[in-house]
C-alpha cells in the first residue's frame, strides 16, 4: 500500500514548560519549533507528497502547512479529528511535574493500555482511533495514487507512538518503549500481509529515495541492500535493491 509519513508537529511553548498541553487551544510552535517545522519540510522536499492530513490542532496545522509551503504541487490540507491528541480531561494543562506524584501516572508509564484519563479519553481508545484513521486514509491514498503513493500523517507524540505499535505488532502497554520527538518523521508503509516500519523518530537526512520506493514484498532474508541504485541480487522478494 501507500507509505505515510509521521510527523509530529514541532516544540511548542507548553512542551518548554513541562505543561500536557492536551487539547487546549492557542498551543503554537516557539521559535525553535518553527526552525524544526521548516527543517522536516525541507527533507520532504523531494517526495511529491499526494495528501497532508492534520490534526486540528494549531501546532499540527502550523507544522503540516510548513511542509505543503515547500512542496511543488501541494494539494490542500485535510484536517481530521481522529489524529487530534488525546483527551487528558483533568490532566490537561497541568504541570508533568506534579502529574508523575499522581497514582495515575505508573499506569500510564507500565500498563498505559489500562490508562483512562479523568473526564477525558483511555490511551486504548485514542490507539484505536488512530489507527483505525490513518489505515483508512492510507487506502485511500493508495485506491487514487497507486501503491507508490507518499503521503503525509500531521499529530502528537502519543498519537505517532499508537500507530507505531500497531505497526510494529506490539500491544499497547508497550508504546512506551517509542520515542517520537518533535518534527520528528518516521516511515510505515502497508503492504498487503503486513506493515513494513521503515524508520522511526528521525530529525536529520533527505527523505527523497522514498518518491521511489518499491511496494512492500517479502522481507529480504539478511537485509537486503538498502536505498539506493536497482541492484538485483537475486533474492526474493527484493528484486531492485529497494527495502521491502
Amino acid at each position: 500500500m501507500a507509505t505515510v509519513l509521521l510527523v509530529r508537529h514541532g516544540r511548542t511553548t507548553a512542551n518548554t514548560a513541562g505543561v500536557l498541553a492536551g487539547r487546549a487551544a492557542g498551543v503554537l510552535l516557539d521559535d525553535v519549533g518553527r526552525t524544526q517545522a521548516e527543517r522536516t519540510a525541507g527533507r520532504l522536499t523531494g517526495i511529491p507528497l499526494v495528501g497532508v492530513v492534520s490534526s486540528p490542532l494549531e501546532r499540527c496545522r502550523q507544522t503540516a502547512q510548513a511542509i505543503l509551503d515547500r512542496q511543488t504541487d501541494a494539494s490542500a490540507m485535510t484536517v481530521d479529528d481522529a489524529l487530534t491528541e488525546c483527551d487528558y480531561g483533568r490532566w490537561q494543562g497541568r504541570s508533568l511535574a506534579e502529574l508523575a506524584k499522581e497514582a495515575l501516572w505508573s499506569v500510564v508509564q507500565s500498563h498505559p493500555s489500562a490508562a483512562a484519563f479523568p473526564d477525558g479519553e483511555s490511551l486504548a481508545a485514542m490507539h484505536a482511533r488512530a489507527v483505525a484513521a490513518v489505515r483508512r486514509h492510507d487506502a485511500a491514498f493508495e485506491a487514487q495514487h497507486g501503491p507508490t503513493a507518499v503521503w503525509a500523517a500531521v499529530s502528537h507524540g502519543d498519537v505517532i507512538k499508537a500507530v507505531l505499535a500497531d505497526a510494529l505488532g506490539m500491544h499497547l502497554d508497550l508504546f512506551q518503549r517509542l520515542t517520537v520527538g518533535p518534527a520528528s518523521v518516521s516511515v510505515v508503509r502497508y503492504g498487503r500481509s503486513r506493515p513494513d516500519v521503515v524508520a522511526t523518530n528521525t530529525d536529520a537526512g533527505d527523505l527523497g529515495w522514498l518518491a521511489a520506493a518499491a511496494p512492500v514484498g517479502d522481507a529480504p532474508v539478511g537485509g537486503g541492500a538498502g536505498p539506493g541504485p536497482a541492484v538485483d541480487d537475486g533474492a526474493p522478494g527484493s528484486p531492485s535493491g529497494q527495502p521491502s
